[in-house]
């Protein structure tokens, strides 16, 4: 048998340390010591600028008259310094703080990134709100929650006619907060422009104030996607920032090699996005390439455009993304030759990304460059800043998490049967903003953060192997049998399964006596209906030919299936998408399966007891 050949690629991070706590407990670490790691993240702006001044700090199409895009709008290292020096000696002048921070309402950004250098600079926290809120949500209710949460003195939108409706919806005229804007203006309201913030004069006192920022210095608030409750604040600060791109340096070294290059769609309103890898453009002084597509039907031409022109040293997707790449590399030469032509390494996180993607993308790499891109991911979460485990080598499968990055230790406690992973080291929150109780309760007596998720052992026998993910804890449930159902790995199986027609499923039936699932499907099962365009998504999932797939994907299923705990026994097609505004999705497309179970609990009744049409069942 021929071995597999990988493009090269170290791991710092192979070895692990377990010890024995109490009875069901044990605790892993990195053998590999964390090293000393900055005290703040603007000292890598000035030691770029002054290193660097010329390169790329960040890049943007520019956006045409006609609604398309041109070329690429760039902003050296020396001009982010320039402009976060002026913004942030603007911020000073406004007396803006953490009771008075700023918030962003807008998407990924030239402006957006700016104003965030210029609160980091000026030591004043900022909050990258999730951009649906405001362009999505018709009842604003989380929006007014986030705003609620961080009083802000000033809030920033790029496009005044596209966040009018949510200004006007959540800030009252004569609320004493300070609107900024890129490009437009809001009739009847004072507002200011951005270029006048960006055309402050900086003196001495800005540079004095970057200086009085350290490590426990609050650089932003991250919200997270909420399920039954409204969204948390997490705190994040300088030394979580600075020590999990530490950390990250440690466990793939190759970051550190040269100037990282990313094409990236990202939100910075999540973790992933705005602390991951922009921290990693910025600690290594690379170049970010801001990519304005998405995921989507609509949107994934824009992406598959810059891969065609930006070639990227490391790719960071989401399964979804990654799922429509494999597809377009089949069929696109000019895709497959810049994509691959010096990228070290693809990342996913967000959700499981389905082996026959993995597949499609590992068969076109050996065709095209005689070798495989190693396909890493971890796990972690916004809490940890965001990454708390990585994978340790080339041979990653779906669902392998890897072991704990340098200076991170993680507690193993057995939970109902499961095995939680809770997380301490210098990359996690202190807490959440304005809710004592909350961040209380997230803690444990020995101070490790209780994420939720469950691990267990890639090889029992080999703790150097490191562990994979088993699901969150809190949506496991039982039968009326008692038997547990363990909802995340049977939800990866569906959608590899159904695969590339399965966006995700929510598993139902809790005290009840069979597994139920609701699937969400992709656009493309559009092409097994052979319907005409105008088509509605109900047209299409009712369709015989839709219908006739996934019967056949449920008696697969079905035949693989154990017990009760992992068969799926009623399957039904949604052909109402999961709403923002009840929490049923983030705007990263991942499905919240609490949120969907609690909304939609009338749908989950019929499936059960046999009154909702289109419900399938094993043959």
């Amino acid at each position: 048998m021929t071995a597999i050949k990988y493009r090269p690629l170290a791991f710092g991070v192979t070895r692990a340390l377990l010890r024995d706590g109490a009875p069901g407990t044990q605790y892993l670490s990195a053998e590999t010591p964390l090293r000393p790691y900055r005290e703040r993240m603007t000292d890598r702006l000035h030691h770029w600028a002054e290193a660097t001044p010329e390169r790329t700090f960040i890049a943007r199409r520019a956006r045409l008259a006609d609604g398309g895009t041109g070329d690429w709008l760039r902003v050296s290292y020396a001009e982010a310094l320039h402009k976060a020096r002026a913004i942030g000696q603007a911020l000073l002048a406004r007396g803006l703080d953490a009771e008075r921070p700023v918030a962003i309402l807008s998407e990924n950004g030239i402006e957006h990134a700016l104003l965030a250098l210029g609160c980091l600079y000026a030591g004043v926290p900022y909050c990258p709100v999730s951009p649906p809120y405001s362009l999505v949500s018709q009842d604003f209710d989380k929006l007014r929650h986030v705003l609620a949460t961080l009083t802000p003195g000033l809030v920033f939108a790029a496009d005044a006619a596209r966040y009018a409706r949510a200004i006007e919806a959540t800030l009252p005229a004569d609320a004493d907060v300070e609107i900024v804007l890129a490009d437009g203006e809001l009739p009847g309201r004072a507002t200011t422009s951005f270029d006048a913030l960006a055309a402050t004069a900086p003196t001495p006192a800005i540079d004095a104030a970057m200086h009085a920022t350290g490590p426990d210095t609050i650089t932003k608030f991250l919200f997270t996607s909420g399920s039954t409750k409204m969204p948390k604040a997490v705190v994040n600060t300088h030394r979580m920032w600075c020590a999990n791109q530490q950390q990250l340096r440690q466990s793939i070294p190759a970051l550190g090699d040269e100037p990282p290059v990313l094409v990236d769609w990202l939100p910075w309103n999540h973790t992933f996005g705005g602390n991951h890898n922009v921290g990693i453009v910025l600690d290594n002084g690379g170049t970010l390439y801001i990519d304005e597509g998405k995921p989507t039907a609509t949107s994934m031409a824009e992406t598959l455009r810059n891969l065609r022109e930006i070639a990227p040293t490391i790719y960071f997707n989401v399964p979804t993304g990654f799922e429509a790449i494999a597809q377009a590399m089949e069929t696109d030469p000019v895709l497959r030759r810049n994509l691959l032509s010096r990228v070290k390494m693809f990342f996913y996180s967000g959700a499981a990304l389905s082996q026959p993607v993995w597949d499609s993308l590992h068969r076109t790499q050996e065709a095209e460059v005689g070798e495989r891109i190693v396909m890493g991911t971890g796990l972690g979460m916004t809490e940890s800043g965001p990454f708390a485990l990585y994978v340790t080598g080339p041979d990653v499968k779906s669902g392998d998490v890897g072991l704990p990055a340098a200076g991170i230790e993680l507690k193993l406690i057995e939970v109902d049967g499961k095995t939680e992973v809770r997380y301490r080291g210098p990359n996690i929150t202190p807490g959440y903003w304005r809710a004592p109780e909350a961040t209380a309760e997230a803690f444990d007596e020995e101070g490790f953060f209780s994420t939720g998720d469950a691990v267990k052992w890639i090889d029992d026998a080999d703790i150097h192997r490191g562990l994979r993910f088993d699901g969150r804890i809190a949506e496991d449930f039982k039968l009326a049998t008692g038997t547990f159902v363990s909802v995340g790995p049977l939800r990866a199986k569906i959608a590899t399964a159904g695969s590339p027609y399965v966006q995700d499923a929510v598993l139902t039936g809790i005290n009840l006596k069979e597994v139920g699932a609701l699937v969400f499907t992709t656009q493309k099962v559009r092409q097994l209906a052979g319907l005409d365009a105008g088509a509605s998504m109900r047209q299409v999932l009712e369709s015989a030919p839709v219908q006739a797939h996934f019967q056949q994907v449920l008696d697969q299923l079905a035949a693989a299936s154990t017990g009760s705990a992992n068969r799926i026994a009623r399957l039904h097609l949604m052909s109402e998408p999961p709403s923002i505004d009840k929490g049923e999705v983030t705007d990263k497309g991942s499905i919240n399966q609490r949120a969907v179970l609690k909304h939609r609990a009338a749908l989950v009744e019929a499936l059960h007891d046999g009154t909702l049409p289109f419900t399938l069942r094993p043959r």
